[in-house]
């Protein structure tokens, strides 16, 4: 036992080992499942990489406890194994504060958007290095300083400070997350706050309670041993209960490993639970369409709408349809309800508006920057001018190749089919059986037969 709490190697340390790499494989598959499983198209911005990065910096905080506090028995001690890369580097810039740095930045994107009701003032790109440098300021003076032992153990005069260090970015975190607690967020950015919280803070004195331990009773190998497996398994445990995408992209978060229900939302207004949105219902109100009617008008109808995007999607230029249909359906939210309007609002600008976008459409850099700088993501308005240009695009590029395409005879097919059956169901007192039987009532001779083996079948008559 006293070689290998020196040397490293251990049993428990290599189950630890083992449990670090069970723990970053579920963090892995959790961030890339419903990229490859469900097929979810890649957003681009900080919604995509600020979880990367997240997953990146687990890895470095695993890795740099692994190498720096002798869990593999590894013989001489190379300069890739400096306590200083891995201990003051590893574990602190590019381990535990890139992962607090990243938390915080998604909860003050969460503060701006919901609190202030606007984009964030400083990009993501910019606010999480302005995060991460004290961190980096504190390695570089630890690097200098050159206050570990050829243990890594760091000396009683430099504990406080690094101690001190993550205690004020959880009380940061801490903060940021008591000025949103009273938003009645729709999906779990709240609960994944607090999470990490928690978890974060009980790391923070579990590490303090084994480095005081190793500290006081240094000769004590067991000691020793035993609290750099509970360092690491603790690490592990955070890596995943720290990460979260809901805060980035809460559509996103409903794929998810922890999951059994099947609960799959195709677009945000079916999650945020808007009336009406998603699938055509077979109770959709039937109505003509009148080609010289305004283009704005008719794609109010769902099925002309839906009919007009398939469209646009086999010609490559179905974003503007798209657009039209969230922008409609973020319509819907009532104008008291603000954090629908909000959630519904930052999906289209991250979907259609901002430079890059997945299906980015083609408006003014006027009506752009409109959006983007707004005061009040909220207002019924700030989609009004993009939407008049996308209207105005759409009329002159998609409309008159419409008209004279496949799609718009097949939509008229079905509508007509659809009348016909429609105008039969409201002829009321005849009885329309399989065996096309005009007589009425009680004189068929087939009524009270074809009652009973229909009966089971009425409510999927009615619904048609």
């Amino acid at each position: 036992m006293p070689s290998c709490a020196v040397k490293g190697g251990c049993p428990t340390d290599y189950i630890a080992i083992a449990l670090s790499i069970l723990s970053f494989t579920v963090l892995v598959l959790w961030c890339i499942v419903p990229f490859i499983v469900h097929k979810v198209p890649r957003t681009k911005g900080s919604g995509f990489w600020i979880p990367v990065i997240q997953v990146v910096a687990s890895f470095f905080l695993l890795l740099s406890l692994v190498i720096s506090n002798n869990f593999l028995k590894l013989g001489e001690r190379h300069w890739w194994r400096s306590c200083y890369l891995w201990g003051a580097w590893g574990e602190g810039p590019l381990g535990f504060g890139l992962l607090f740095s990243c938390r915080i930045t998604q909860a003050s994107q969460l503060y701006f958007i919901f609190v202030k009701r606007r984009l964030p003032l400083i990009r993501s790109y910019i606010f999480l290095p302005l995060i991460l440098l004290p961190w980096i300021a504190c390695a570089a003076v630890i690097h200098w300083m050159k206050p570990l032992s050829s243990r890594c153990h760091m000396r009683a005069q430099w504990t406080i400070p690094v101690i001190t260090l993550h205690s004020l970015y959880i009380a940061i975190l801490v903060g940021v997350t008591t000025a949103v607690h009273h938003i009645e967020f729709r999906f779990d950015e709240l609960k994944d706050l607090w999470r990490g919280i928690l978890v974060s803070a009980v790391s923070i004195v579990i590490w303090i309670t084994a480095y005081i331990l190793n500290e006081v009773y240094d000769n004590i190998s067991w000691l020793e041993v035993a609290s750099r497996f509970l360092l690491l398994v603790v690490a592990s445990i955070l890596v995943v209960a720290f990460f979260s995408i809901s805060s980035s992209q809460p559509l996103l978060s409903q794929i998810s490993l922890r999951r059994r229900e099947t609960r799959e939302f195709r677009t945000m207004s079916q999650a945020l639970g808007i009336p009406d949105s998603g699938v055509l219902a077979q109770s959709e109100p039937i109505s003509r369409i009148d080609p010289n009617e305004p283009l704005d008008k008719l794609l109010l109808n769902k099925r002309f709408r839906q009919s007009f995007m398939a469209f646009a999607d086999s010609c490559l230029a179905g974003e503007s349809v798209h657009f039209f249909d969230e922008v409609y359906e973020l319509s819907k939210i009532p104008e008291d309800d603000c954090v629908r309007r909000i959630y519904m609002a930052r999906h289209i600008i991250q979907k259609y508006i901002v430079a890059g976008a997945a299906m980015e459409v083609n408006i003014s850099h006027r009506s752009k920057q409109e959006i983007l700088s707004t005061s009040n993501l909220a207002r019924p308005d700030l989609f009004q001018n993009a939407l008049n240009e996308i209207i105005q695009l759409m009329r002159t590029n998609l409309a008159r190749d419409y008209w004279s395409s496949m799609f718009f005879l097949k939509f008229q097919e079905d509508s007509n089919l659809r009348s016909n059956e429609y105008e039969l169901e409201q002829m009321t007192g005849w009885n329309f059986s399989p065996r096309l039987s005009s007589v009425h009532g009680a004189d068929d001779p087939f009524h009270q037969d074809h009652l009973l083996k229909s009966s089971g079948c009425s409510s999927d008559t009615t619904d048609l």
